[in-house]
C-alpha cells in the first residue's frame, strides 16, 4: 500500500479553526487600537488649531475660522506669499478644509470665531467606530474632551473635562 502525501480534511479544518479563534481574539484589539489612534490624531488636530489660532490672533488681532487658518479653498492649495487674513496658512490644508469635507482620521473638525473668542471641535464621524470621545478647545488653549458623543459648536465650556497630558 502506498502512503498518501498531504493533509487530511480533519487536519485542515483544525488549522482553519485555530486561525479563526486567533482572528476572533485579535480583531477587537485592532479596532480599539484604531479608535485610540484616531482619538490621538483628533487631540493633536485640536492642538494644531490652538497654535494656529494663537499665531493668527498675534498677527491679525482676531481669531479665525478653519478656512482662514489654512492655505486656501482646497487641500492642495499652495500658501500665498505673503499670507493674508483670509488665508493665513498657519495650519495645513487637510485640517483647514476638514479633509475636503470628509474629515481627517475619522473625525470632523470645526472652528467658530469672533474677534475675541474661538471654539474648535473635533467629533467622531461614526460614533464608537471611528472614535468615542469628542475634543474641543477655546481661547485658553486647554484641550477638553467629552466622553461620548459630539460636542455642539460653541459648547466647549469648563464643564467639559480637560484632557490629561
Amino acid at each position: 500500500m502506498r502512503k498518501q502525501k498531504g493533509f487530511s480534511l480533519i487536519e485542515l479544518l483544525i488549522v482553519v479553526a485555530i486561525i479563526l479563534i486567533i482572528a476572533a481574539i485579535a480583531i477587537p484589539s485592532l479596532l480599539r487600537a484604531r479608535i485610540a489612534a484616531n482619538e490621538s490624531s483628533a487631540a493633536s488636530g485640536i492642538r494644531t488649531i490652538n497654535t494656529g489660532e494663537i499665531s493668527y490672533q498675534t498677527t491679525y488681532r482676531s481669531y479665525a475660522t478653519l478656512a482662514q487658518l489654512g492655505p486656501g479653498a482646497t487641500m492642495t492649495t499652495a500658501c500665498l506669499v505673503p499670507p493674508t487674513a483670509a488665508f493665513a496658512c498657519v495650519i495645513d490644508g487637510v485640517l483647514s478644509t476638514n479633509g475636503g469635507g470628509a474629515g481627517k482620521s475619522g473625525y470632523n473638525y470645526a472652528a467658530a470665531a469672533t474677534l475675541t473668542t474661538y471654539n474648535a471641535t473635533a467629533s467622531a464621524i461614526v460614533q464608537n467606530s471611528s472614535g468615542v470621545r469628542a475634543f474641543c478647545s477655546v481661547e485658553d488653549a486647554v484641550i477638553r474632551f467629552q466622553a461620548a458623543g459630539p460636542i455642539a459648536a460653541g459648547a466647549c465650556t469648563t464643564a467639559v473635562q480637560p484632557l490629561q497630558q
